[in-house]
């Protein structure tokens, strides 16, 4: 019922609407009305209520709610559900949680803050209160499990899109980072649960560093990340960018899922790479060996040509990509 009055008074934006009127529309009494309105002040909604006249809406907080993020929403499925939290120790971890149920294909878990965010290969991941963007997306795709890691890279295109909507052109980094001017701004981490031949579902975390201060950032990370903010020079508006990413991820995964066809995804990772062409550094179970990254497969592997000219392909697994004198 909340989430319908925050509708009408967003309907109603710049003008009155009396609690009679909300109360006849949906059908509630006067009493829960002024709870509900309350409740919605109480969450950072700023509301003017006058006496014979009804409520306004003045101004909406900076959250990453479903009410906030629904309005530039377009998908059908992906986001449709989301389950937000102002602190939660990882998205991720909640997301695993929710996915043993069987419905919870597309649901988003987003929260403002991270206690505990995890990024790729068990790093740790800084997710300071509301600069950022921290979510997780609940996948059940009927796909064989080792065609899960092309996900990645159809998560990697759809936010590179959605920054492209917002001004703000982007670098991939094979297998999942977005960069901006040499310093990642994004990372991706997809977990999945299944079987030899069967895949139960898969989890996608996402984590940008959107609004930021470099100040902010743990010491050790300052010469390798990077905010939106920081590069751009203002705010970005976290609400819409979230909205993008979904409509742009569930329009290139429902061609994953009813073409098998990522070419559209891979076209963006390979235009926008900021691996390909370069020397870089390979880090496999601790141990280093130079190469160049001359392309990425149609299966989103890493294809690198060693000192001696032999080529191979990389698959993300357990690899670390850098670059030969930073990190790309």
């Amino acid at each position: 019922m909340k989430e319908k009055i925050l509708k009408l008074l967003k309907d109603n934006k710049n003008q009155f609407i009396s609690g009679q009127e909300i109360s006849e529309q949906l059908k509630v009494s006067r009493t829960a009305v002024w709870k509900y309105i309350n409740a919605l002040k109480e969450e950072g909604y700023e509301i003017e209520s006058v006496s014979r006249k009804g409520h306004m809406l003045l101004s909406a907080p900076n959250i990453l709610s479903y009410e906030e993020i629904s309005e530039y929403l377009n998908t059908q499925h992906i986001g449709r559900e989301i389950f937000y939290f102002d602190s939660i120790d990882s998205t991720n971890v909640k997301a695993k949680e929710l996915a043993n149920n069987e419905k919870t294909h597309g649901v988003v878990v987003i929260a403002e803050e991270q206690t505990n965010g995890r990024g790729r290969l068990g790093r740790s991941w800084s997710s300071p209160n509301r600069k950022g963007i921290w979510m997780s997306i609940i996948l059940k795709p009927k796909i064989e499990p080792q065609d899960a890691v092309k996900i990645t890279q159809v998560v990697a295109a759809a936010v590179w899109k959605a920054l492209v909507q917002i001004e703000v052109r982007t670098q991939i980094k094979w297998p999942n980072d977005i960069v901006l001017n040499g310093k990642k701004v994004c990372g991706i981490l997809t977990e999945m649960n299944g079987e030899l031949n069967r895949l139960n579902y898969l989890v996608v975390g996402i984590g940008i560093n959107a609004n930021a201060n470099i100040n902010e950032f743990p010491e050790e990370i300052r010469n390798t990340a990077t905010s939106l903010k920081a590069e751009t020079g203002h705010e970005v508006e976290r609400k819409k960018l979230v909205a993008f990413i979904l409509n742009n991820f569930e329009e290139l995964y429902n061609k994953l899922l009813e073409d098998r066809s990522i070419e559209e995804a891979m076209k963006i990772c390979k235009e926008n790479s900021a691996l390909i062409g370069k020397d870089v550094r390979l880090i496999i179970r601790g141990e280093e060996k130079e190469a160049k990254a001359i392309d990425i497969s149609e299966e989103g592997e890493l294809i690198i040509q060693d000192k001696s000219g032999d080529i191979s392909k990389i698959i993300s697994g357990e690899v670390s990509v850098r670059g030969l004198h930073g990190y790309v």
